[in-house]
């Protein structure tokens, strides 16, 4: 099979979804890969490391396209490149629903693309192996972002997160207690914040709480809790991931008026919808705004921002996959249930509920179409 791996054309978009190593493997199993010569330079990969993993270089990006029978990318492609791209091909990159151009998965759907979310990849314990590499890194970075925007320099409360002795800590509000939110209450731990994660599953916030020790305070998500802590808080990360869907807006325009002159959010949920109301998508270059006198934070790439780092987490994921399908073709999808949950065009049809909800089509589950 033809594996190719193009430059990713969204901006800010620095990471590459197969690294060398995963080219050397592809090409050792007997496949061609190809990429396009930049695909890897934003995330510190040159050409020349790809070509001597085996895999032909080429400097077109339509040449990508048109020659590949499975692309692997991280970003949705494009209508530009969806139109380089012949029928009944395959395609792995994410779809972020908050943002999806109802054009692209049309044009997919007409060529009869059978497309994978990695995002939407799910194993039988419910577990998205792509969304929790990348939760990770994103978890771990929250804290350097939210000190930055902090900063008086950077028009915020001019606050410390750690605070000083004699003076208290930052207030840190986690809203979601996934991969995301303990990650992100570990680091904050770490920066020395006083940190509260909300969480609509007692169950989880009593093992959050007994992972970290009981260094973090624990609250049900509900709209009064909600609207009370945030009052106070310095910093509200917004980390809600409802499975196969947008984002709910738990966080009101009304709470955000309250909020603190000068206080951060950072909408981590902000690829599926965002769950603050007052979100809207920024990028790694021009990364906020205000809104009510509150800095948002809303990059829907945050990991982007360790660009080799996050591609390292990507490739170990996903190559995986990416054999299964360079091996088997179609049969793949019959044969792993895992990688069928992340199918969400196949023959025509849309098989995913969310996308087909987002869309207003019909939902055809793919099972009734592989077997």
């Amino acid at each position: 099979m033809i594996i190719g791996i193009p430059k990713e054309s969204w901006d800010d978009e620095r990471r590459v979804a197969l690294t060398p190593a995963g080219a050397y493997a592809l090409t050792k199993l007997g496949h061609t890969v190809v990429v396009h010569a930049d695909a890897g330079t934003g995330s510190g990969f040159p050409a020349e490391e790809y070509r001597q993993a085996g895999a032909a270089i080429v400097f077109s990006a339509e040449e990508v396209f048109a020659r590949a029978d499975l692309l692997v990318k991280v970003m949705p492609p494009t209508v530009e490149e969806c139109a380089w791209i012949p029928e009944q091909r395959f395609i792995f990159s994410t779809v972020h629903l908050g943002t999806a151009d109802p054009r692209v998965h049309e044009i997919l759907r007409r060529q009869h693309t059978t497309a994978v979310g990695l995002e939407f990849i799910e194993d039988a314990e419910s577990k998205m192996p792509v969304v929790t590499a990348m939760a990770e890194i994103a978890g771990m970075l929250l804290p350097q972002i939210a000190g930055r925007f902090l900063e008086s320099t950077h028009g915020g409360r001019g606050v410390l997160l750690g605070g000083v002795a004699g003076i208290p800590a930052s207030k840190v509000l986690i809203i979601g207690s996934g991969t995301v939110g303990t990650i992100a209450g570990h680091s904050f731990i770490g920066a020395g914040a006083n940190v509260t994660v909300m969480g609509a599953d007692i169950n989880r916030l009593r093992a959050l709480e007994l992972l970290l020790s009981k260094m973090v305070n624990t609250v049900l998500a509900t709209p009064y809790n909600i609207e009370r802590y945030t009052k106070s808080a310095d910093v509200v990360v917004g980390a809600v991931l409802i499975h196969r869907q947008k984002a709910p807006h738990v966080l009101t325009e009304a709470m955000v008026k309250n909020m603190r002159s000068g206080s951060v959010i950072i909408d981590v949920s902000i690829d599926q919808g965002g769950c603050v109301e007052t979100s809207r998508p920024t990028s790694l270059s021009e990364p906020v705004f205000k809104k009510h006198g509150v800095t948002h934070y809303c990059v829907p790439n945050i990991p982007s921002s360790v660009a080799r780092t996050a591609s390292h987490a990507l490739n170990n994921v996903v190559l995986s996959f990416v054999e299964e399908v360079g091996e088997n073709g179609t049969a793949a999808i019959h044969d792993s249930p895992t990688l069928r949950r992340g199918v969400y065009l196949h023959d025509g049809h849309c098989t995913h509920e969310g996308v087909a909800a987002l869309l207003g089509w019909e939902h055809v589950s793919v099972d009734l179409l592989v077997g």
